[in-house]
């Protein structure tokens, strides 16, 4: 992957620098502080990525230089570097694949590299992608990942909801059918959504994404997915912006979880 980095603070130029030889030492990575730099270089070495500060001083800040780079390349991945969340709107009107919010970290840069609105040469560990900030939705690179039955979405969400941990058939019962029993009928269907599950994770080229031991429960390999409510956890910034008080909207077992999240949002901001 070919990358250009621009901003008006040498030691942001140099931090990105640093971050992405790191996560992609194969590639080239150049950086300026001036953006007059930043054309010559990109007729100099094509990048397939820029990452732009979109307050620059001067006539041309981030979104201007990346209209001129955007007339060279019209397939530029072009991710917005910014330290406030009020520009995200600007950078989706360019197109965007992304921004990222100030301090940058090495979690938050990878992110964005995973999911390059255009084919670029590193790869998320990953290939399964969860949204659980709106509503919840799982995807396969790209694309929509389609389940057999709507119940092995939600029985996913379940698991997903649960970080990891492991979960009793009772407890995933209680998750999906919370007026039944968890008697032979109901077990006998989870048991039909576990397996849809790992079927269509399997046909997806990641088998590995749900474990089971069995007589103890079933849970998400946290390693195999890339997931905006796990990076919160973790501290992300760009993950934290992301969050817009909604989460797994469609599905009320996400109720408590939802509300521990208003109250870590609300908390930070005071």
């Amino acid at each position: 992957m070919n990358t250009l980095t621009v901003d008006d603070r040498q030691l942001v130029v140099s931090l990105m620098l640093e971050i992405l030889n790191k996560l992609d030492p194969d590639g080239t990575h150049r950086g300026t502080a001036d953006p007059k730099e930043a054309l010559r270089l990109a007729k100099e070495f094509h990048p397939d990525t820029a990452f732009l500060d979109v307050e620059m001083p001067g006539p041309m800040n981030g979104l201007v230089l990346g209209k001129h780079l955007r007339q060279d390349n019209p397939r530029l991945n072009i991710i917005i570097i910014t330290g406030h969340s009020e520009y995200a709107l600007e950078a989706f009107e360019l197109d965007a694949s992304g921004y990222l919010l100030k301090p940058l970290t090495q979690e938050a840069v990878a992110h964005q590299l995973s999911v390059l609105r255009f084919d670029g040469t590193v790869k998320s560990p990953s290939r399964i992608r969860i949204r659980c900030f709106g509503t919840f939705e799982v995807f396969a690179g790209n694309v929509p990942l389609e389940f057999s039955y709507s119940k092995s979405r939600e029985l996913l969400a379940c698991l997903v909801d649960h970080v990891g941990a492991l979960c009793s058939n009772d407890t995933l019962i209680g998750c999906l059918w919370p007026d039944e029993p968890a008697d032979k009928q109901t077990k006998a269907r989870l048991r039909k959504y576990v397996k849809d599950l790992k079927d269509t994770f399997a046909a997806a080229g990641a088998p590995d994404v749900i474990y089971h031991q069995e007589r103890i429960g079933i849970g998400i390999d946290l390693s195999r997915v890339d997931c905006d409510y796990y990076r919160y956890l973790q501290g992300d910034p760009s993950a934290m912006h992301q969050f817009n008080g909604k989460y797994m909207s469609q599905y009320d077992f996400a109720e408590e979880t939802r509300a521990a999240l208003h109250w870590k949002s609300s908390n930070r901001s005071e």
